[in-house]
């Protein structure tokens, strides 16, 4: 799988931020905060990019990886789930111990970014081998999740491993979606979740990932 970027560069104060975004946000997704869980909605291509930047983040433990997703449309038909704030997307490795006080001003001087590309080979291979399930709930777990909002922005924060691990989910979404929603025209919902049963999160609330295959073309009443 390769990915196209787009790598921006900026200072506050002292510290300079290395921020990748990709170089089309998919109009098709949405992330929304429900108060009890997050529900993240997305077609095929959103779903392949996100889970190409979860392992972008897992391999690149000194940059912000940055999803803007709020000023996107919901699906067609409905608001999902109910009403909620709709929120972009920032992974980051726990190493960088970045303040997300600090993401309204940092995000405000962002440009248009150098164009790249990241090629990540183990998206074609379900991100990897399976995870040790049962590591997951040992007492010395560290590989967890932790998430803050902050200025309409859900932070992901966790270790190499744990985005390593969970970027299946989405994968799971891009393959598996397409191909249940024609076949159940009755039922056409088709979902997978990062849960708290799961032994990934820490301070974090349960992610609620569901394929969406109609949607509202951009600018539609």
């Amino acid at each position: 799988m390769k990915l196209s970027v787009a790598v921006h560069r900026a200072r506050l104060g002292a510290d300079e931020f290395r921020v990748v975004r990709p170089a089309r946000p998919p109009a098709r997704a949405l992330l929304v905060d429900h108060d009890r869980y997050l529900g993240a909605y997305l077609d095929h291509t959103a779903a392949l990019t996100v889970a190409g930047l979860w392992l972008l983040a897992a391999r690149s433990p000194r940059s912000l990886i940055h999803l803007p997703l709020r000023a996107n449309r919901p699906p067609a038909g409905a608001e999902p789930d109910g009403a909620g704030r709709y929120l972009d997307l920032v992974l980051l490795h726990h190493s960088l111990r970045f303040a997300p006080a600090r993401w309204k001003q940092l995000r405000g001087r962002l440009g248009p970014g150098r164009p790249g590309t990241a090629d990540l080979p183990e998206a074609d291979h379900d991100a990897g081998t399976e995870p040790d399930f049962a590591a997951r709930h040992h007492r010395e777990n560290r590989d967890l999740f932790h998430q803050h909002l902050h200025a309409e922005t859900l932070f992901m924060t966790g270790s190499a491993k744990v985005f390593r691990e969970t970027a299946r989910h989405f994968l799971d979404v891009a393959r598996e979606g397409p191909v249940h929603a024609p076949l159940h025209p009755g039922r056409p919902h088709y979902c997978t979740e990062l849960h708290t049963n799961d032994g990934v999160l820490g301070n974090a609330r349960e992610i609620h990932i569901e394929y969406c295959d109609a949607w509202d073309a951009p600018g539609k009443a």
